[in-house]
């Protein structure tokens, strides 16, 4: 039996980046996937970044994750979203090459010399009591580890669905379901539960009529979302806008009762934020038109991806409803789309670290807890990856704060306030966005990474080339004066009124849309763009990140009060009976963790104060 200190299952996003982290912190680690050619696969749209998701894309990379560097590598248009607004709330976001992009993540795990890569299908665990000890494949071979992560996506018993016709056991779209896992991690005792998620049609883009349809060009310029690597990016491929509009939603509405979801055939939620065009035209009936977006999937193909027509129609309904959209009337449907069905397992079972709680060594990553989307999955596959190695290597596991990260952010929600329905990470959803910016993502990160030693000697010193590098624009900002000659036109530009005497330009950069990279070229000093991005944001909000870098602070205080993991909340009754089931199910962690727990009062928190000092007190001294 061959032996590993960590055993990841699935090689998608959460998958990849699970062995990644994994192998970069010691562990000799086994990358176990139905098929090795869909390493990396992009299952929906090819496109990676947006609001919230953009930052998180740089944290993995701070940790020396991948999909920063899969991106740079494949990226076919790049475009800086708010860009109308302040650069505390800019996100970046680059359309892929399919293709390209999963090409790009196998290769950059090749080069991990940690990482070996088997092909098949996980039927269950090997135990030894309450720990993992490897894992079984439905062929019969066994594989040991002292940890396992399983990342198995939308696979765990999962069904697609195309109208009201039997639905087709897949993981995706031509590929088998992993039934025995599922009903293995189901046997073990774990809660299991059903969402839903869906994909829309793909089309050939030589059949589009482009010419009356909103040309959207990506942005001039460079930018990398890796901090480590800039590579030579693709060139770079225009999107284009169009609606829909009356014709559709008769063609949605005449038959409605053939969708799998509003036929009955899907009983699984699916997410809110990313409606299906049944769910749009139903719940939005006065609505005139809705967006659709036509986004190329590489440079060597000209199919394109239809964004905002996600659905579980049957094929012919689709081709119809495509060809009602302005553009499209002569559109050849290449792919159809469909929704799928799927097992996920309640996140409140697992611990900060995404171990199972009460099953040493087992590490759960992406959509099987109950979230969507490949970023999210990105960060709780950095987050199992370096914590499967540390119960492997017998090291100190790790949590990231909420103030710390999105990532963070993310992973509390999760095991603490659990999910209704499919998770997808939002700006709003963090207290300190100000924070947790995706310019100062690797600044934030790299005391802890470094601590864990998950980066190269020479990508440590590239971070910190690049840090140094920030504090030297912010110093010069600060000291350096500038003069009405050399700044008034650049000001009368930014439609601001011209200084009559010399200034600092630290000072004329906090008024509004007055760049420092601008200031600093016209007062002759030659800056990189990327190193004056974190400087400004710092000067224009320096007294708005100054008092939430202290209320982060005076938060920060609850998390280092710590729970008994084996805390008997029922007996607690100054505790109020919602709070105690609530705890009794979470177990937080720390009195930070309890107090972000839905149901749970400021007075339950200061009662639990109470409660476990008094059992402390109270406890036999060894």
């Amino acid at each position: 039996m061959d032996r590993f200190d960590v055993i990841v299952i699935g090689g998608g996003h959460a998958g990849a980046e699970a062995a990644a982290l994994s192998a970069r912190s010691g562990a000799a680690t086994l990358l176990l996937t139905q098929h090795l050619e869909t390493i990396g696969q992009m299952s929906c749209n090819p496109a990676i970044g947006g609001i919230a998701k953009g930052t998180v894309v740089r944290e993995v990379d701070a940790f020396g994750g991948i999909m920063g560097r899969a991106t740079d590598l494949a990226r076919i248009q790049f475009r800086m979203l708010n860009r109308s607004k302040g650069p505390a709330v800019w996100s970046p976001r680059a359309q892929c090459d399919r293709g390209l992009y999963r090409r790009s993540v196998r290769s950059l795990l090749e080069r991990l010399p940690r990482i070996r890569f088997v092909q098949g299908t996980v039927s269950s665990l090997l135990m030894e009591g309450q720990r993992v000890a490897g894992v079984v494949t439905s062929d019969g071979r066994r594989f040991s580890a002292r940890a396992v992560v399983v990342t198995a996506g939308t696979f765990l018993r999962g069904r697609i669905h195309m109208g009201l016709d039997a639905p087709i056991p897949a993981g995706r779209a031509g590929e088998s379901p992993a039934v025995e896992m599922a009903q293995h991690l189901e046997n073990i005792g774990l809660t299991v539960e059903r969402f839903k998620t869906g994909t829309p049609p793909r089309i050939d883009g030589r059949s589009v009529d482009l010419a009356g349809l909103e040309r959207q060009d990506g942005d001039a310029g460079s930018y990398w979302f890796s901090h480590f690597e800039r590579p030579a990016h693709p060139p770079q491929l225009p999107c284009y806008l169009t609606h829909t509009g009356p014709e559709l939603n008769d063609i949605i509405t005449a038959h409605i009762e053939l969708s799998a979801l509003y036929g009955g055939a899907i009983s699984g939620r699916g997410p809110r934020y990313c409606p299906s065009i049944e769910d749009k035209v139903v719940r939005f009936p006065d609505a005139e038109r809705h967006q659709v977006f036509l986004e190329p999937e590489g440079l060597e193909t000209n199919e394109m991806y239809v964004n905002g027509l996600s659905t579980s129609l049957p094929p012919e309904v689709q081709r119809a409803y495509l060809r009602s959209i302005p553009g499209l009337e002569r559109v050849e449907m290449t792919r159809p789309g469909y929704a799928i069905e799927y097992d996920y397992f309640p996140p409140t079972q697992l611990n900060a670290t995404l171990g199972v709680k009460g099953v040493d060594g087992l590490f759960f990553a992406g959509q099987i807890n109950g979230t969507t989307g490949y970023e999210e999955a990105a960060g709780q596959g950095v987050v199992a990856g370096v914590n499967a190695a540390a119960v492997a290597l017998n090291r100190e596991p790790m949590t990231i704060g909420r103030d710390e990260a999105f990532i963070g952010v993310l992973i509390d929600d999760l095991v603490t306030r659990g999910v209704d329905e499919p998770y997808r990470l939002f700006t709003s959803r963090a207290e300190f966005r100000l924070l947790l910016r995706q310019d100062n993502a690797l600044r934030r990160l790299l005391p802890l990474v470094s601590s864990l030693g998950t980066l190269t000697d020479s990508e440590c010193r590239t971070a910190e080339e690049f840090l140094e590098e920030e504090d030297k624009i912010l110093g010069l900002a600060r000291e350096q004066m500038v003069s009405p000659s050399q700044v008034n036109d650049l000001l009368r530009t930014a439609g601001t009124p011209p200084i009559t005497q010399a200034i600092r330009v630290a000072d004329l950069v906090r008024r509004p849309r007055v760049v420092l990279h601008e200031v600093l070229l016209a007062a002759g000093q030659v800056v990189d763009l990327a190193h004056s991005n974190w400087g400004e944001v710092e000067l224009k909000y320096e007294g708005y990140v100054a008092r939430e870098r202290e209320l982060a602070s005076k938060t920060a205080s609850m998390d280092t009060f710590e729970l008994p993991i084996d805390f008997d909340y029922p007996s607690a009754i100054t505790i109020a009976y919602e709070a105690r089931e609530k705890l009794s199910q979470v177990r937080p962690s720390t009195l930070g963790q309890a107090g972000r727990v839905p149901g749970v009062t400021p007075s339950d928190l200061q009662n639990l104060v109470v409660e476990v000092l008094r059992r402390r007190r109270s406890a036999p001294v060894p």
